[in-house]
C-alpha cells in the first residue's frame, strides 16, 4: 500500500508535466484509434463481398459495355443460379458533392444481395413504377428521402434531367452492408437511352453472378470468359471480392500511408511518456539513493518507476479511448455517407489502441528503471540535476 501511495504522490508531483503528458497521450490515442477505424472500414467493403457472386466485366475495363444478350447465355452455363445486370449510372443529385452511388439494375438485383433488406410491399411498388427507385436508409437519413418523393438527377454519364419517385427504402443487414446506394429499373434507363442515342442501347457495364457452389467460382469464371473469347467484347469474371479489392488498390498508397501513420502514432507515444520518465528518474536521483540506504529493494524502485509509468499512459489511454467514440461517431456525420458506406469503431481497435498504451508504458519505463538501479548509493548522492 506504501508503494501505492508512493506511485500516486511522485505522479502528481509535477501536475502539469503529468497533466501535459496525459493530454498528448489521449491525442494520440485518438488519432491512432481514428486512422484504425479508417484503415478497418476500407478493408471491410472488401470482407462484405459475397463468396457466392461473381462479376463479369469487359476484359479491358469496366467503364467499356457489354451486350445483354450476353445474360441468358451466361446463365445456361451449369452452376450458375442467376444473373443480374448493372449500369452505373453517376449524375448529380442538387450539387456534385452529394455524391452516392446511383445504378440502373435488373429487377433480381435483391435476390443476388439479400443483405439488402427491404418490405414486400415497398418492392411491389417499385416494380410496378416505371421510373421507380430504391435508396438505401443511410442516405435516406441524409438527403430526407421519404416513399413517393422526386428525386431529380442531371445526368452526365447519360445526358439530360432525370426523375426518380421514391419507392422504397432498403436497410443493411449487417454494419457492414452499404446502405448509401440508389437503384432503379435498367429498363427505365434502357428505353430512353435508345430513343435518345440508339448505338448506347441493350448494354450494360457488367454482370453480377450468383453461383450455387462458391467453390466452382474459379471454374464458372473460366467458363464464362471462354465462352465469349475473340468476340468484340472479351469478358473478365472474378470474384465479388477480388473486384471490390481493385477498387481499394487503387487507393492502396493511401491505405498504406495511414498504416504507417497510425504505428508512428505508437511511436510519438513512447517518447512523450519516455521523455517524462527520464526526467523525473533523473530529478529523483538522490531520493534512490536514500531509498537503497533504507533497504529498498530492486522490486521497490522497479514497482514505483513502472507503476508511475503505468498509472499516467492508462490513465491517458482510458480517456482517449473514452472520447474515441464520440469523436468517431462526429466524424461520421460529417463525413459524406457516399465516401464511407458504413463507420464504426471495430473491437479489434479498443483492444490495440489499450494494449499498445499498456505496452508504451512499460517501454517508456525500462530505461529510467536501468538508470535507477545501476546508479551506485555514493553517485547517488553526489549527483546534482
Amino acid at each position: 500500500m506504501k508503494i501505492l501511495k508512493l506511485i500516486f504522490k511522485n505522479a502528481l508531483r509535477h501536475k502539469l508535466r503529468t497533466t501535459l503528458t496525459i493530454v498528448g497521450i489521449s491525442i494520440a490515442v485518438i488519432a491512432y484509434g481514428l486512422l484504425r477505424t479508417v484503415v478497418t472500414i476500407w478493408d471491410s467493403s472488401v470482407d462484405a463481398a459475397g463468396a457466392d457472386r461473381l462479376i463479369t466485366r469487359q476484359a479491358v475495363s469496366f467503364i467499356f459495355p457489354l451486350p445483354v444478350a450476353y445474360k441468358s447465355k451466361i446463365e445456361s452455363i451449369p452452376g450458375v443460379k442467376s444473373v443480374c445486370g448493372a449500369v452505373w449510372f453517376g449524375g448529380t443529385y442538387k450539387d456534385k458533392s452529394n455524391f452516392f452511388a446511383r445504378m440502373a439494375i435488373d429487377d433480381n438485383y435483391f435476390e443476388l444481395y439479400p443483405e439488402f433488406m427491404i418490405s414486400q410491399n415497398e418492392f411491389d411498388k417499385y416494380k410496378k413504377e416505371r421510373n421507380g427507385c430504391i435508396v438505401g436508409k443511410s442516405i435516406a437519413e441524409q438527403y430526407k428521402f421519404k416513399i413517393g418523393d422526386i428525386i431529380v438527377l442531371d445526368g452526365d454519364i447519360f445526358p439530360g434531367r432525370w426523375e426518380f419517385t421514391v419507392s422504397g427504402i432498403y436497410k443493411p443487414r449487417n454494419k457492414n452492408t452499404d446502405a448509401t446506394q440508389m437503384l432503379f429499373h435498367y429498363e427505365y434507363l434502357n428505353e430512353r437511352i435508345k430513343q435518345e442515342t440508339a448505338v448506347r442501347g441493350d448494354q450494360v457495364f457488367w454482370y453480377i453472378v450468383k453461383v450455387d457452389d462458391p467453390k466452382n467460382s474459379a471454374q464458372i469464371s473460366e467458363q464464362i470468359d471462354a465462352m465469349f473469347k475473340n468476340s468484340t467484347a472479351e469478358t473478365k469474371s472474378e470474384t465479388e471480392k477480388a473486384f471490390t479489392q481493385s477498387f481499394v488498390a487503387a487507393s492502396g498508397a493511401i491505405i498504406t500511408a495511414m498504416n504507417f501513420m497510425s504505428y508512428a502514432i505508437i511511436g510519438i507515444i513512447m517518447l512523450v511518456l519516455a521523455n517524462t520518465m527520464i526526467m523525473a528518474a533523473r530529478e529523483r536521483t538522490r531520493e534512490y539513493a536514500v531509498f537503497k540506504t533504507l533497504g529498498f529493494s530492486a522490486y521497490h524502485l522497479t514497482s514505483l518507476i513502472l507503476g508511475e509509468s503505468m498509472l499516467i499512459s492508462c490513465i491517458g489511454g482510458g480517456i482517449g479511448i473514452g472520447l474515441l467514440y464520440p469523436i468517431v461517431s462526429g466524424f461520421e456525420h460529417v463525413m459524406p455517407k457516399g465516401f464511407f458506406p458504413f463507420f464504426f469503431i471495430e473491437p479489434v481497435t479498443v483492444i490495440l489502441a489499450a494494449s499498445s498504451a499498456l505496452l508504451i508504458g512499460v517501454l517508456a519505463a525500462i530505461f529510467p528503471i536501468q538508470r535507477a538501479l545501476h546508479t551506485k548509493i555514493v553517485d547517488g548522492f553526489r549527483f546534482v540535476g
